[in-house]
């Protein structure tokens, strides 16, 4: 991977600047915070199609949705009814790791020109009083990109990580319908500026790991839009325009991983079938021949990836396809009129639409959008949960990426992760959903931060410590991933003294005279980056043993032997815990 050591050094020395606005109707500029030095977490693809951390440790993607940006509420839907901050809390306490957050070109242009809101903002102003400009309760909303960087700020305190994704041009409830990244408001060059800006914005922060460029692009050959997938470069192809967007994204920031979705038809290419046939021939299921394409749900199919793959150049390794999947509550589709199993669902739509990229190793796979109603009264027949369990289980096996749709109670034909006008959650459906989030064989769930530990109630950790404690998620077989390397940070105490003894490469110590405490990697200075060189050599001695003075230099905490301790106590001196190194001569 050409980005490890690129990682490593950033994990060091990289800044985040992490923004934030100025409290107002209208944000005038921008106040950066301060450093961040865990600064550490972008994502990659590797050549085995799996999406892995600077180190080339497999990570899991496991979260939701939560919609309202895309919408006139102009923040998170609920937010009318409950505190913002408790509901992050609660979403990573009960244990996701991921949030897709849908919006439109249209509100982050408007962020990006310092345009009022057009919509009021709608908060309880009661429930959210850090949410007023006044900052008490029954004050006065604040500008939306000033909450919007809130919410950025409480995730990144969890230990969520987020992806944003174009959900639609224009600000609409029912803007998702539309099947193009542009419309008569905004245009593709609009679309690329929105994108450019955004990554641009956070390029330094890596709680944005991932941008989708364009929820479900969809449409048929009807008049009314529809987004193709071939070698052209007409402005409604969408292999063209995603290559575009994912350009415009990376010029910014080369770390963001890319969520390209598919597209809804794909022609058959026999006796004349092509992309000019009539839409109506998509209907004729009772007769196949008929049939002019391959239809697939909107943002599904990725049939042209066989003849026409995304290209983004040197940024390959940034590319994830997206695919979404739904039950028959949403729709009843040719597939699901039978005793569908999950060979036949394989057979009859998922291998050829999209799983082919992931049985084939040609992709990671980050299904962005699943899920459904969880319930007798919605679901008389079980079939949709059916369905459901089935592809749980085949997200597992394969381990699939994914964002449950969604958090949010008020999806209409699909219903959320939350009942009871946001109050409380639907513990069957978290319970069936709970399976599929990435965590230990304890049960701890594990976050994508290598510093920040998944949520506030203690059963989230980091995936520093998942891959320091060498323990595997319920899913995954019982060996180590052979890639696997020790991340740089160990955040609980705790989990540092279990870690046993491991001696670096060579028991020689330079002389004493020589010694310098805690400068582990020789550089002349003690910092950071000599606890990263002890859990490195802890971890792969022969890659990333110390030599002969750091093995002296780093033997800190008063005991003998190099442990992650050593580490630990380096970290505490670099925060002025510690006052001197060693603890005891």
């Amino acid at each position: 991977m050409k980005h490890i050591l690129k990682k490593a050094a950033a994990s060091i020395a990289a800044v985040a600047m992490l923004g934030t606005v100025i409290t107002g109707s209208i944000p005038k500029d921008v106040i950066v915070a301060a450093p961040d030095e865990y600064h550490d977490d972008w994502l990659h693809v590797n050549e085995n199609a799996e999406i892995v951390d600077m180190y080339g440790n497999p990570v899991w993607l496991t979260g939701c949705n939560w919609f309202g940006y895309n919408v006139t509420t102009q923040c998170f839907d609920g937010v009318w009814s409950r505190n913002m901050h408790e509901m992050l809390n609660e979403m990573a306490d009960h244990g996701f790791n991921f949030l897709r957050v849908p919006m439109s070109t249209q509100i982050l242009l408007q962020w990006k020109n310092h345009d009022p809101d057009p919509y009021m903002v709608k908060i309880n102003e009661w429930k959210n009083p850090e949410l007023t400009v006044e900052g008490v309760e029954g004050g006065t909303p604040k500008y939306s990109f000033d909450i919007w960087n809130m919410a950025v700020e409480w995730c990144r305190e969890n230990g969520i990580k987020i992806m944003m994704d174009i959900h639609c041009a224009t600000t609409a409830s029912n803007g998702h319908q539309m099947p193009l990244w542009y419309d008569s408001n905004y245009s593709t060059d609009d679309w690329l500026e929105a994108l450019s800006w955004f990554a641009e914005y956070y390029k330094d922060d890596d709680t944005i790991l991932a941008i989708d460029l364009k929820n479900e692009p969809h449409g048929k050959n009807d008049g009314q839009g529809m987004a193709i997938w071939d070698g052209s470069t007409a402005e409604n192809n969408w292999k063209y325009a995603a290559e575009r967007g994912a350009a415009a994204c990376l010029e910014q920031n080369p770390n963001l991983l890319i969520m390209v979705e598919g597209i809804e038809v794909y022609p058959k290419f026999e006796n004349g079938k092509d992309w000019n046939s009539p839409a109506v021939d998509y209907a004729h299921y009772d007769d196949p021949s008929a049939q002019a394409f391959h239809g697939a749900w909107w943002g599904g199919n990725f049939r042209g990836v066989r003849d026409y793959p995304i290209d983004l150049g040197e940024h390959q390794d940034q590319l994830v396809y997206s695919p979404h999947d739904y039950g028959p509550l949403v729709w009843e589709q040719e597939w699901f009129k039978k005793d569908f199993t999950t060979q036949t669902l394989l057979d009859d739509y998922w291998y050829d639409t999209w799983a082919f990229l992931v049985e084939e190793k040609i992709s990671p796979l980050f299904m962005g959008e699943w899920g459904g109603f969880y319930d007798d009264e919605h679901d008389p027949t079980g079939d949709n949960r059916k369905w459901m369990k089935l592809l749980r289980d085949y997200m597992i096996e394969k381990r699939i990426h994914h964002t449950f749709w969604c958090f949010n109670e008020n999806s209409g034909d699909t219903g959320g992760l939350l009942i009871n006008d946001f109050q409380d959650w639907d513990i069957p459906k978290y319970e069936f959903v709970k399976e599929a989030l990435w965590q230990t064989k304890d049960g701890l769930f594990i976050g994508l931060d290598h510093k920040i530990p998944l949520g506030q109630n203690g059963t989230g950790i980091t995936v520093a410590d998942y891959y320091s404690g060498n323990t595997q998620p319920p899913s995954q077989p019982d060996e180590k991933p052979e890639t696997t390397t020790v991340p740089p940070v160990t955040t609980t105490e705790e989990k540092v003294s279990a870690t046993p003894t491991v001696t670096t490469v060579t028991e020689t110590t330079a002389p004493v005279d020589d010694i310098m405490y805690g400068d582990a990697n020789c550089d002349g200075k003690v910092t950071i980056a000599d606890s990263t060189a002890i859990l490195q050599s802890i971890g792969n001695p022969d890659k990333y043993g110390l030599s002969e003075s750091g093995t002296a230099n780093a033997d800190v905490d008063g005991k003998a032997g190099i442990t992650a301790t050593d580490a630990l106590t380096i970290q505490k001196y670099d925060a002025k815990l510690v006052s001197k190194l060693p603890l005891t001569e």
